[in-house]
């Protein structure tokens, strides 16, 4: 079995546990140089049984330890552009963690880069794309089942410690993250566009900061069985204290609506702080219906005229996380695209269009208004038809 030479630019917690998936699914890999000023995925790689391999001071200094079969970039978002780049400057295959980049300018530069001219491949870490319960809503959609989509209702509800954590990480702030929906939720928003099969016309977007505030900062600390709560995990690089009073200024809830250009019409709702998690698709068509519950990980579909009882389908494999074996399916569909040139679930070009829809939501957000879009998306396609 060919053991895979990995290259590692941001050796945080979410590149640590991808790469821990990849040797769990039976990737024989080696890490054979990384950069970060504070590892803190190191403790992750140790408990997989996966050796760190040589830190070097720069991502130059890691590129120039090739060839490599993959790098993976994991920095905080607004490296994403300058590493993603350095590595296919080098001409190495390139794995790099959602979202993509973190501005409309790194969008349009990127999708001008990759049209421009053939190069190593570029693989992006949605998840959710390789998950079977996703899978399955996107082949129920394609094959007519539901008809036409007319609507979709979705949400993503976080728990206190979830919530904390990200009012506490680097996340927390735009400079680093880009927006709360830019890095938490890229993922549901490259599904509705696959499942919308258009790209948004009209949004429109209200939201903020009522939790995680200086003014909450005397609630509770305690969960109910005595348990210090808003602690987990380390929140590492640039890391904050304490998540009522740190400097966060993304938000940490937002709502969102969306027009597509062929009328399908999507209202999203996030929060941060709830006793009831909740990541939910319902999709309706003209001829049936189905919920998509990616954190119990239960789809439920049903024929609009139909008075039987739904269709149900329980995939188990329950994770802390709610990725649910996503990790795991993904480290496949990348090895097998690796190995055997297999497609990877989503196109770097998607993942951009997934970024830029946020964007656009986040930007009517800021100014109360609906946006229209169509001066976006013709932005990004003369981007891509630069020679």
């Amino acid at each position: 079995m060919k053991t895979y030479r990995i290259g590692v630019i941001g050796l945080g917690q979410r590149i640590a546990h991808v790469l821990a998936a990849m040797r769990e699914v039976g990737w024989s890999l080696k890490v054979a140089g990384q950069v970060d000023p504070a590892p803190v995925g190191a403790q992750i790689l140790a408990a997989a049984g996966i050796a760190g391999g040589p830190s070097f001071a720069t991502p130059a200094e890691v590129l120039a330890q090739g060839p490599f079969d993959l790098v993976m970039v994991g920095t905080p978002n607004h490296l994403h552009f300058e590493h993603i780049n350095l590595a296919l400057d080098a001409g190495f295959p390139v794995f790099a963690e959602k979202p993509i980049v973190r501005t409309q300018a790194e969008s349009l530069a990127l999708a001008s880069r990759l049209t421009q001219a053939a190069g190593p491949p570029l693989y992006i870490g949605l998840v959710m794309r390789s998950m079977p319960i996703v899978r399955e809503v996107i082949a129920r959609v394609d094959s007519g089942e539901l008809g036409e989509i007319v609507s979709i209702d979705a949400t993503e509800h976080l728990g206190p410690e979830h919530g904390g954590y990200l009012a506490r990480n680097w996340r927390r702030r735009a400079q680093w993250g880009g927006s709360y929906l830019l890095d938490k939720v890229c993922h549901d928003f490259d599904i509705f566009g696959r499942i919308a099969g258009a790209r948004p016309a009209k949004v429109a977007s209200f939201g903020g900061r009522r939790i995680f505030t200086a003014e909450r900062a005397a609630a509770s600390r305690t969960w109910d069985d005595g348990e210090p709560a808003y602690v987990v995990p380390d929140p590492g690089w640039m890391g904050a204290n304490d998540a009522f009073q740190s400097d966060m200024d993304v938000t940490d809830h937002q709502t969102a609506m969306v027009e597509y250009e062929n009328r399908v019409r999507l209202s999203f709702h996030a929060n941060s702080h709830v006793g009831l998690t909740e990541r939910r698709w319902y999709v309706a068509g003209t001829e049936g219906t189905l919920i998509a519950d990616l954190v119990r990980n239960r789809l439920m579909v049903r024929r609009a005229l139909s008075r039987q009882k739904p269709e149900r389908i329980d995939y188990g494999g329950r994770t802390a996380d709610a990725h649910n074996g996503a990790d795991q399916a993904m480290a496949r569909d990348l090895l097998a695209s690796l190995q055997d040139g297999a497609p990877f679930p989503v196109t770097p070009f998607e993942g951009l269009e997934a970024g830029l829809t946020v964007m656009a939501i986040d930007e009517a957000m800021t100014s109360g208004e609906m946006l229209d879009c169509r001066p976006m998306w013709a932005r990004y396609d003369a981007a891509m038809k630069r020679s």
